[in-house]
């Protein structure tokens, strides 16, 4: 699951961290366009030699940087993550989003309500932190099964804290 709970001592505030999944890891990433690269090359071996190579060349280096763009954009696009913090007097949310964005959110956890939308919401399976005059989404990133899993670990620790 695209989330860790942080091992804490009894007396520290529980951290989880969230982070939404990528399918391509720094390694695939290379080794993909690695792979294309090859492939898109393979055509240019019968224009060696040939003025036809010049023709084809810029249009091939073309197409892969274009797609290395899209790639790495993607990329960055999805770096999203989620850290919560849960102790006794306070929960707190930061979101880390694309492009360096940051969102902070707090409230009392004795009011706190966690709900679960099964429709209605974005996703199915919408869960949310209501708190503080505000409603905050958690997860937007997650599976349908992980948000209920997660929502689970969440309503035990909260009634461990109250």
């Amino acid at each position: 699951m695209p989330y860790h709970w942080s091992p804490t001592p009894p007396s520290e505030p529980h951290r989880l961290h969230l982070w939404a999944h990528q399918s391509l890891s720094p390694r695939g990433f290379v080794g993909f366009l690695g792979v294309t690269s090859i492939m898109l090359a393979l055509p240019l071996i019968t224009q060696i030699g040939h003025p036809g190579l010049w023709v084809l060349l810029p249009c091939l280096l073309a197409a892969l940087a274009g797609l290395w763009a899209a790639l790495a954009r993607n990329a960055r696009d999805r770096a999203i993550t989620e850290d919560v913090t849960l102790s006794a007097e306070d929960i707190t949310l930061i979101r880390h989003g694309p492009h360096g964005r940051r969102q902070d959110w707090q409230a009392n956890p004795h009011w706190l309500r966690l709900t679960l939308h099964e429709s209605g919401g974005p996703v199915p399976q919408y869960l949310t932190l209501s708190g503080g005059g505000r409603v905050v989404e958690l997860g937007a990133f997650l599976t349908e099964a992980e948000r209920v899993t997660l929502k689970g670990e969440i309503e035990r620790l909260l009634v461990t804290l109250r």
